[in-house]
């Protein structure tokens, strides 16, 4: 059946951002505040982003806390975090602007908390060698979106709320526009625009257990995948160590890392804290060797003093602490639901209510536990992907001219593993910078691009599809394949054997993603907009399995059983790059730029 083209809903933009999180609406505004039209298409309804769970803060060196602290030394915690897999520009850019971008959510009225002389406070948190991480309570993420938010509906942004684009369109090598669909009816909308800004976030729907919601299933890096741009790092994905383990309903909603950053405790059903078992021996120098020592740190951090004490193993990175709960559990030393247990309750009630007043509801309502008088249950959640779209660290475009990426849809900032706190600061200063570069590409082009109606007609009916065919398999048994292959075959820890059946899996479940089929009309059918994830989330599937096998080291959030050491000399310089190749997905090893000599010095000072 072909569609009139001519009939579908048709709208002008200079620039459309897609996706309204913090990357997305600080793009936006951007766009706007160059004096050019955009538009900001968003999934779900304005304000349900992920940003909002990125609740313990935004790293940045304000050093109000801590004086010693400073751009090079956030930009040396990220590199280190990153395992110096980092795009080194990216990271220098991130710190030195950081603070900026803190300052300018302050200018436009977030409200953060405040030290004693009325500077924004900063809390620790695990990889930051200082206080670091600007915080509203336990809720930062959410005083952004509301903050960026407010901005952006006071400049007039046209926001497009529960719209899906399906296809990237091009005129030529360069974007021309976007195809997308209302999610209550299946209405078509074509945009015709200069350049995209994608700020769809991560690919969390891939696992079986995961902190991310029904949003994230990889739509930003497949549209770039198709329409030509390369994905690298994909191979990273980062298991936040504190997802809840019960009741079911909530298995894997997040637990803020501020609950171990105000001096929550991490034991085993033994009663022992595990944690310094599992430190790296590069990195047990910084912290407390002993249970009075630590102690020490988190009593001064809780009366607000300074203290030459170590700070608890507890805060280590991510994936140091995700790897050493799920050791814990395998080997039956886990909670009773699977996990460890996570205390603060030793703490007074008041300060537990007041600092992490999320927290407490959240684990009071959903679990009955009031963690003001007992530990939490908490184990290892798919919570982000260091990986994403490659883009350049200045503008944030793409290889693809026109489509520009910020926020968890682009990698390169995080290298091998992401910091607490660094995904805040991240959304600002790169939806700023891609904002800018999209406004800028956009001014240089003298007229509007223009796209084939064929290829308008190509993407309707590739979505169309399910719905057309009379037989074919169902979308939910096949989501529910997709999680099992890839938790039991590319999860948390890894080894060739079990990679190469997933991704052979893998590779017969995109052959069936291709045959899918749903019942029922294109209003309020939520199958069928599964049929539409299922085909983002398999590029996103292949990218992380065939990437993973690729990789023989254990590097940051990447752990090999069979190869169980950091190889600097084979890895320590090179990038997993993925490209489309007709049908085929293109894996190659790409080097890394050259860190310039004066960064290089950083690393040589403690």
């Amino acid at each position: 059946m072909t569609s009139n083209i001519e009939s579908i809903e048709t709208v002008e933009h200079d620039v459309i951002v897609v996706g309204a999180g913090g990357a997305g609406l600080r793009a936006a505004i951007e766009v706007s505040a160059q004096g050019l039209s955009v538009g900001l298409v968003c999934k779900s309804l304005l304000g349900k982003a992920h940003t909002v769970m990125a609740e313990g803060g935004v790293a940045a060196a304000l050093a109000n806390v801590d004086q010693e602290d400073g751009w090079e030394t956030h930009f040396r915690d990220t590199m280190n975090g990153g395992k110096k897999l980092n795009n080194w520009r990216m990271a220098q850019l991130h710190a030195q602007e950081a603070p900026d971008r803190v300052k300018e959510l302050e200018r436009w009225g977030a409200v953060f908390d405040r030290t004693k002389d009325g500077k924004i406070l900063q809390r620790a948190f695990g990889g930051h060698k200082w206080k670091r991480l600007c915080h509203v309570g336990d809720r930062t993420g959410l005083e952004m979106i509301r903050t960026l938010q407010d901005r952006g509906v006071h400049q007039g942004i046209k926001v497009y709320m529960e719209c899906t684009i399906t296809k990237l369109l091009k005129d030529g090598d360069k974007i021309a526009g976007a195809l997308g669909y209302y999610r209550e009816d299946g209405r078509l909308i074509l945009f015709k625009t200069k350049a995209v800004v994608l700020a769809s976030g991560g690919v969390g729907k891939i696992y079986s257990i995961t902190s991310n919601s029904w949003e994230y299933t990889a739509d930003g890096q497949s549209l770039a995948y198709e329409a030509g741009a390369e994905l690298i790092d994909m191979e990273f994905v980062q298991f936040h160590p504190t997802g809840m383990v019960w009741p079911p309903g909530v298995r894997g909603l997040l637990v803020t890392e501020g609950v171990r950053g105000e001096g929550g405790l991490l034991t085993n059903n033994k009663g022992e804290r595990f944690m310094f078992n599992y430190l790296p021996e590069s990195t047990r120098h910084e912290f407390a060797a002993d249970v009075k020592e630590a102690k020490e740190w988190i009593d001064a951090a809780i009366a607000g003093q300074k203290t030459t004490a170590r700070r608890p193993p507890e805060l280590s990175t991510r994936d140091n602490v995700a790897r050493a709960i799920y050791t814990e559990v395998k080997e039956g030393r886990g909670s009773p639901h699977g996990g460890v247990f996570l205390d603060i309750s030793y703490q007074d009630s008041d300060r537990v209510r007041k600092k992490l007043p999320s927290m407490y509801h959240q684990f009071k309502e959903l679990a009955d536990v009031d963690i003001t008088a007992g530990p939490m249950e908490v184990g290892p959640t798919c919570h982000y992907i260091m990986g994403g779209i490659k883009v350049d660290a200045d503008t944030a475009q793409t290889r693809v001219p026109g489509i520009f990426a910020a926020g968890e849809v682009a990698g390169g900032m995080h290298g091998a593993n992401r910091l607490g706190g660094n995904s805040l600061s991240d959304l600002v200063v790169f939806g700023r910078r891609a904002g800018l570069g999209a406004a800028e590409y956009a001014k240089g082009l003298k007229e509007m691009p223009k796209f084939k109606d064929s290829d308008v007609q190509a993407a309707i009916e590739e979505l169309d599809a399910p719905l057309n065919r009379t037989e074919g398999p169902n979308p939910y048994d096949l989501h529910k394949k997709m999680n099992e292959i890839m938790s039991a075959y590319v999860g948390i820890f890894r080894e060739a054997s079990e990679m190469k059946i997933g991704v052979e899996k893998v590779a017969e479940l995109k052959k069936e993603i291709a045959k899918v089929r749903v019942g029922g009309g294109k209003k309020f059918n939520p199958g069928w907009h599964l049929c539409r994830d299922l085909k983002n989330l398999i590029v996103a599937a292949e990218a992380v399995a065939v990437s993973a096998l690729s990789r023989e080291e254990s590097r940051g959030a990447h752990s090999r059983l069979d190869f169980p050491n950091l190889e600097d000399e084979k890895w320590g310089h090179v990038n997993s790059t993925l490209s489309k190749d007709g049908d085929k997905m293109k894996l190659e090893h790409k080097p890394l730029a050259s860190m310039p000599a004066d960064l290089k010095k950083l690393f040589e000072t403690k």
